[in-house]
């Protein structure tokens, strides 16, 4: 396993041209299907540092579009703080790092709060991905508190946000759920593999892994302050608090967005 630490020259991040570049032109022809709609861009700060937190889409496909949109908006590329899972596949990581992301520790996002940068986090982590059939647009994210700590300790505000559309690009076929998959998911567990975070079957066209078009919702609520609470990193009681009211926030995105989509198409 590569060392977890963020290499110190990547805490302060800029992708250069040649990196947007190859970023967009990937990112092109799927515009095309997908069409993404973004509201509260204003909400992100234009400078220091801030967790931008909300819900993963089905397979996270969704996040290259967003990162994308908020980067057009505001300048501002925010870092991805990557599942432990990613950064055990080779090539795969060093991909991630060309993009500005970390591997996921706290002291990673600490060092990047610290140096002012916008910092991208899903509390629903690699679980939120790998969704199963009755989780469309579920927030999966148990009792995890870790990233209220983090912004306490930096001072820094909350920017929650929904994501809408990724979800339906595929129908789930067989999630790890599925009892004929007991015997693997057996074998995963015994040799110390994740079996929570195992990808479902999935079909987009017709039976094919080819996703259907669908237009991508973004919305960014209001900023949730955090300097108020200086000092009170280790109240549990606290962090549940904020965490719920984070929760609730990106729960209404959603479902405002949810909303505009349905009446969107009431319209045609």
């Amino acid at each position: 396993m590569p060392d977890e630490r963020a290499d110190p020259g990547h805490v302060q991040f800029q992708p250069g041209a040649p990196e947007l570049a190859l970023l967009r032109s990937a990112l092109a022809p799927l515009r095309q299907l997908t069409r993404p709609v973004i509201h509260g861009i204003e909400n992100i700060p234009a400078s220091g540092a801030v967790l931008v937190v909300g819900n993963h889409g089905l397979l996270a496909l969704d996040m290259p579009f967003m990162i994308d949109e908020i980067h057009r908006g505001t300048g501002r590329f925010v870092r991805g703080a990557a599942d432990n899972a990613h950064y055990a596949i080779p090539g795969w990581r060093d991909i991630l790092t060309r993009y500005g992301a970390v591997h996921g520790t706290r002291d990673n996002c600490r060092a990047l709060l610290a140096a002012g940068e916008a910092v991208l986090l899903y509390p629903g982590g690699g679980r939120e991905v790998a969704k199963r059939k009755n989780e469309h647009y579920k927030l999966i994210w148990k009792e995890r508190l870790g990233f209220v700590r983090l912004a306490i300790e930096a001072g820094c505000p909350i920017v929650p946000f929904g994501a809408v559309g990724a979800d339906d690009f595929y129908d789930i076929v067989v999630d790890a759920d599925h009892p004929a998959l007991s015997p693997l998911r057996l074998l995963v567990e015994r040799f110390g593999g994740r079996w929570d975070i195992v990808f479902p079957l999935v079909r987009g066209i017709g039976p094919t892994p080819v996703p259907r078009p669908q237009r991508l919702y973004f919305s960014f609520g209001e900023p949730i302050t955090t300097s108020q609470w200086a000092g009170r990193q280790d109240d549990t009681d606290l962090l549940r608090t904020v965490r719920d009211q984070v929760k609730s926030a990106v729960q209404r995105q959603i479902d405002l967005m949810l909303y505009e989509r349905e009446h969107a198409q009431r319209k045609r």
